[in-house]
Parts: structure tokens; C-alpha cells; sequence
């Protein structure tokens, strides 16, 4: 009789093989962290004896599921902030989070608990691609569980590095580090197409490579971005990463929402594999990914939770059923997608998806003893029909819980026994993870009231500044008193503009917060027509600096930038108390008055309507000697034109225009 380590028997047993093969009592030998023999417990139990054996009565033993992608630090971040658009949740709030307090310690903590939290679930690989990669790397390995960990590539600075070339370079040291190491597989992770640049890409895919290691990506995640690349570009997203060369790697795509049958196509044609994350394109309403069409092509799909903040758990068993329903509910169907298809996908063919179908995913002799065992006689789930072989793949997807899981074992090694964790001390984890939640609190409740430090926040990589004005503004009664102004001896007209201008703004309850303006400025040619668009952010205070003798002030717009984001995303990003529009038409002159520069803008109010025209004067200044230096030039043309100081406006257009 030949000695192993471990027998599990009694149990009805999934092999989740290329045949389906089960046995209703069976046994699954384990020896030197591997797969000895499976079969019947009778036949399994007369050839081999064990140094332990698990009694499995009444229980399912089958392989340890895989979430083929999820961002495990991330469960520090969970319920955080929900209910958001993904650029409004990810950009406003989770990477100004990350870059305040993700360090090593932040991915450690945040690994460990991710893993106290799949291995209850039954998860015994994951694939993961966030920051600080080498330290999840480590958390991974003294857990004990079986990772792709891929290391975030973006064109701009990351909160483990402060330029791509850093995070290539991170990426190489980490895939030289973990190679060949037998639990975790080092990745390249190029965020997504949209966060990286075309070199970028190139870049990470000629190291996946170099390397023979797989290539993690987002692709396809909302509707937004597919459209926005295929308008940017005159291509699919897919077709233009399958240009550049991207699928050359071992590509294993997130999401893949909005992908047509010809992107499906390049997927099958050139060995890509997708992740499906059913939760998260939910609650960020992404959209439902078209699995049954991807799978009938021919393509790879594996299910993943995607991460735990934008879940917000790491629950497969949840991914599963969801997987099979949405399916259902997306074909009208209720043949798409069966159990035992979303069982597989949870199994074997996620572990083709992460290029580990020969070391994991199904219970065969030689491969990895990755299993986990799961109770099958809960109260939600009992009775059992078994008349149909396949009805247990409907009580394990439809019916079972991850709370079901009562053992988990991976390469061999009980991480899970009797509902107990082995190898993490969940006691710590509660406290640490606790204590950033404190701390993450405290800097969320100040940066949601800073209306400055949200602006700043949602514009890494937007070229912005501040400047002070010197203006006036006031009712123009002679439009051809501009004419005056313009044809004196002192005043060498520059440039001339027109614009028909857009405002927005956002108007918060506590004055000091200032106000942010989104504008969009339409220019004009002679015949009307829109020749240029341009939108920017102005943050200001409704307090000017000083005033000059009543007729002209200072004013202070602390941040001026492009808006490189819809209106709607600051609509929701800010949730301003009050939103008020104006309209306007402005011609512009670009002059110099006495050698220096100034402009003269003739404004009328459209929406609300205003019947007057005025006149605005205004010249950015750098010091208090310049602004009374401009200051006096600017009461010179005022009466070069006539303006009498009853005609002066001291209001903006915002106040007069919304004076009720």
C-alpha cells in the first residue's frame, strides 16, 4: 500500500476534468503538494494509506476556484466611496486615495486580508495587477496562495512610481525576483489602453516577452471609453492593440464589455484570454459582457471579482451565479450558459486563462493539490435530485455559498481546515485594516469639503497654473465708444477674437469653498460658424483681492487648466449645493496700450438674457507694483471711452445674471 500525505474521501467529487468525470463517493490522494490518484473512495482507500484523511460526508470535494481578476490590496479600500461612474469613482476618489496612503505596508496589509477572505471563499489562485507588486508578491507567498501578480504600468505617476520607465523598470526587477518560484507567476500589467500611450504599450508587451510571461490589461470596460478610442483612433480598441502588437504577449484582458464579434475574433485567432467580472460591470453599470457570444467563438473566458472596492467582495461563488444568470437575462436564454460551464470557467479554464491549466484548475493525477471542500448539506441547499449527473453542478453554482467552504488546501498545504485559517491571524488583520480605514476617513472627510484639493486631485497630469487680474467691467451704452478706444495713438490693436461662451458653475453653501467654473469657449468666424472648441476649469473666490479707487479690482483664480473630462463627470465628481449656467457673446481685442498688453472683451448675456453690453478691461499682473501700474492704465481707458464711474460694475456676470 503506497504512503501519501493526505486523503481526502467520502465525498462526492468534481474533478472538473476535460471529461466531467465525478464520483459520487470519492477520494483524492495527496502527496508532495500534488494529485496522486482520484477515484472511487473504496479503490482509493484499499491502494493508498495516509498520514491524515479528511472525512468528506456529506460534502463536495472539487478544485480550488480562480478569480482570474481582482486588485487584492484594494480590500482596504472597500466601500470607500460607491454608487459612482467608474472615471468619477477611480479618478476622484480612489487613485487621490491611493496616492495619500498606498505604501508596501498598505499592499501587504491589504494582500493578507484579500487572502483571509478568498480562502474562506475557496479561492486558491488569483490574479492580480495593482502597485507595489513585489510586496503583494511576498504577502501572497507567506499566505500560501498560488497569484499572477502583475506589476501597473501608466503614462503618468503612480503611487509606486513617478514615470513609466520606474514602473518598467519595477515590473523587470519583480518578474526576475519570482520567476520559477513555484506559488506566484510575475506579470506585466499596462493598466489599460486609455491610461497608457502606444509606446507605453509596446513597451510592456516586448517585456512580456523578453520573459515569457503573460500581459495583464484592462480593455473594453465601458461604453465611453470604446467609444472614445474608436473616434481617437478610427479603430476598435481591440483592433488597434492587435496593430501595435499587443497580442504577441499572453494577453489576459479584464472585462472586454464592449467588444464586437470581430474583436472576439483576434482574441481566438491569436490566443488572448478574457477575464469576466460580472459585479463590478454591474455596480459601475459597465454594461454585461456578451460571454455566451465570446465562448461560442472560441475564445477563453475565466470569471474574476474584479477589485474588492469596486465589488465590493471576493466572493466567486457570487461571480459564478452571476455569470450564468446575466448570461441568461442578456440572450433571453435560459440554456446559455449553464452551471457546469460556469463552474469550468471557475476552474479549468481559469486556469487556461492565467496560462496554468497544467499545474491547476482540475483534480488530476500530477497536477497541483489545489482543493477545497465544500458543505453540501446546508439547509439552502438540500434536497438533492440526482436523476440528471449534471444537477450537481446547479446546486453548486445556483445554490452554495462561499460561507460553505470548509477546507482549503493549496500545492498540498491546509490554508483552511474546519472552517479555521491557518496561515493568516484575521485578529491582526481586523486591526490594521481598521486602523487605515481611520485614517483613510479622516482624509476623505477633508478632501470632499476642499474644493481646491478635489480639483487638484482629478487633474495629475494637466498642465494648470494661477494669475492674478487687474479688471473692470462696466455698462457699455455707445458701443462705438470701443471704436474710440481702439483708434487711439496709444493702443495697437494685437488680435481680434469672437467667442460665444458656455459657463457652468458649481456653487457650494459655505462661501469660502469658492466656486469652480467649466467653460466652454466656441469660436466664431465671420460668418458665425464654430471653428474652435475649447473647454477649461477656473477655481476663484467670490472675494476680490482689492480694489483701485472703486473702479477696477484684483481678482485671484487659484487654478486654471484644461478640462479633460466631460461636464458630467464634475457634475457628479464635485456635487456642487447649486449649479448655474451663463451664456454669452464676446468679441475679444488682444492690445497693447502703451506698450502694454491688455484685453478688452464686449460681452452680452444671452442665457440669462441681458439687454445691456459691457465692456471688461482686464490684464494679468505678478505683483502689487505691477497691478497698481496696470490699475492706473486701465482708469485711462476708461475715459479714453467715456465710462463714467456710475457705469462701473462691480458684480461678475454670474451675480448679476442670477441676482434672485
Amino acid at each position: 500500500m503506497q504512503r501519501v500525505d493526505t486523503i481526502f474521501s467520502g465525498g462526492f467529487v468534481l474533478t472538473m476534468d476535460d471529461r466531467f468525470t465525478t464520483y459520487a463517493d470519492g477520494a483524492v490522494a495527496v502527496k508532495d503538494g500534488k494529485v496522486v490518484a482520484v477515484g472511487p473512495t473504496a479503490d482509493i482507500t484499499a491502494q493508498y494509506s495516509a498520514d491524515e484523511t479528511v472525512d468528506c460526508t456529506g460534502q463536495y470535494i472539487m478544485p480550488g476556484l480562480i478569480n482570474t481578476h481582482t486588485h487584492v490590496p484594494m480590500t482596504l479600500l472597500r466601500a470607500m466611496s460607491d454608487d459612482q461612474r467608474l472615471d468619477v469613482w477611480l479618478n476622484g476618489y480612489i487613485m487621490p486615495t491611493e496616492r495619500e496612503f498606498v505604501s508596501p505596508e498598505f499592499c501587504r496589509v491589504g494582500t493578507k486580508l484579500a487572502c483571509a477572505e478568498m480562502i474562506r471563499g475557496g479561492v486558491t489562485t488569483f490574479t492580480d495587477m495593482y502597485y507595489f507588486e513585489d510586496d503583494i508578491a511576498a504577502a501572497t507567498a507567506e499566505v500560501g496562495m498560488r497569484a499572477v501578480l502583475g506589476e501597473t504600468v501608466l503614462k503618468f505617476p503612480a503611487p509606486d512610481a513617478d514615470s513609466y520607465e520606474e514602473s518598467l523598470a519595477l515590473t523587470r526587477t519583480m518578474i526576475e525576483k519570482w520567476r520559477g518560484h513555484p506559488l506566484i507567476t510575475p506579470a506585466v500589467a499596462p493598466h489599460a489602453p486609455y491610461s497608457n500611450t502606444e509606446e507605453t504599450l509596446r513597451k510592456c508587451t516586448e517585456l512580456a516577452l523578453e520573459f515569457d510571461v503573460p500581459l495583464i490589461i484592462h480593455i473594453a470596460e465601458t461604453r465611453a471609453e470604446a467609444e472614445d478610442h474608436l473616434s481617437a483612433n478610427k479603430q476598435t480598441i481591440v483592433h488597434w492593440l492587435n496593430k501595435i502588437g499587443l497580442f504577441r504577449a499572453k494577453v489576459i484582458a479584464a472585462h472586454c464589455v464592449w467588444i464586437d464579434e470581430t474583436e472576439m475574433r483576434i482574441f481566438r485567432e491569436k490566443g488572448g484570454s478574457i477575464a469576466h467580472c460580472p459585479s463590478a460591470n454591474l455596480k459601475l453599470a459597465s454594461g454585461i459582457a456578451s460571454v455566451s457570444q465570446m465562448l461560442e467563438s472560441g475564445v477563453t473566458v475565466g470569471i474574476g471579482t474584479d477589485g474588492p472596492a469596486s465589488n465590493n467582495d471576493l466572493d466567486m461563488f457570487e461571480e459564478m451565479r452571476l455569470a450564468a444568470l446575466l448570461a441568461k437575462a442578456q440572450t433571453y436564454n435560459p440554456t446559455a450558459l449553464p452551471a457546469r460551464t460556469a463552474l469550468l470557467m471557475a476552474t479549468r479554464q481559469g486556469a487556461q486563462v492565467l496560462g496554468l491549466e497544467k499545474v491547476t484548475g482540475s483534480l488530476e493525477t500530477g497536477k497541483a493539490a489545489d482543493i477545497i471542500v465544500v458543505d453540501a448539506q446546508p439547509l439552502h441547499n438540500i434536497p438533492h435530485y440526482d436523476f440528471n449527473p449534471d444537477n450537481v453542478y446547479g446546486r453548486i453554482v445556483y445554490s452554495a455559498k462561499s460561507s460553505d467552504v470548509a477546507h482549503t488546501m493549496v500545492a498540498g498545504q491546509f490554508l483552511l481546515r474546519d472552517r479555521q485559517l491557518l496561515t493568516v491571524d484575521e485578529a491582526v488583520l481586523r486591526d490594521q485594516a481598521n486602523g487605515y480605514a481611520e485614517r483613510i476617513g479622516a482624509f476623505l472627510s477633508d478632501y470632499k469639503s476642499n474644493v481646491l484639493s478635489k480639483l487638484i486631485a482629478v487633474s495629475v497630469g494637466v498642465e494648470r497654473g494661477e494669475s492674478f487680474e487687474v479688471q473692470s467691467k462696466a455698462v457699455l451704452r455707445d458701443p462705438s465708444a470701443i471704436e474710440i478706444l481702439l483708434d487711439h495713438p496709444d493702443v495697437e490693436v494685437l488680435r481680434t477674437t469672437h467667442y460665444r461662451q458656455h459657463d457652468t458653475y458649481f456653487v457650494f453653501d459655505d462661501p469660502s469653498a469658492g466656486r469652480v467654473r467649466y467653460r466652454e469657449d466656441d469660436k466664431l468666424d465671420e460668418q458665425g460658424r464654430i471653428t474652435e472648441v475649447r473647454t477649461r476649469l477656473t477655481y476663484t473666490s467670490p472675494i476680490k483681492e482689492k480694489s483701485f479707487d472703486s473702479m477696477v479690482d484684483l481678482s485671484h483664480s487659484r487654478f486654471i487648466a484644461a478640462a479633460d473630462r466631460p461636464l458630467r463627470f464634475y457634475r457628479e465628481y464635485f456635487q456642487a449645493n447649486k449649479e448655474l449656467t451663463l451664456d454669452k457673446d464676446r468679441r475679444r481685442w488682444a492690445i497693447h496700450y502703451r506698450g502694454v498688453q491688455f484685453y478688452i472683451n464686449v460681452d452680452q448675456l444671452l442665457q440669462p438674457n441681458q439687454d445691456q453690453l459691457f465692456v471688461e478691461i482686464k490684464s494679468r499682473t505678478w505683483s502689487a507694483r505691477d497691478a497698481d501700474f496696470k490699475a492706473a492704465h486701465i482708469q485711462e481707458m476708461l475715459k479714453i471711452m467715456g465710462i463714467e464711474p456710475a457705469d462701473v460694475v462691480s458684480s461678475d456676470y454670474l451675480e448679476m445674471a442670477h441676482a434672485e
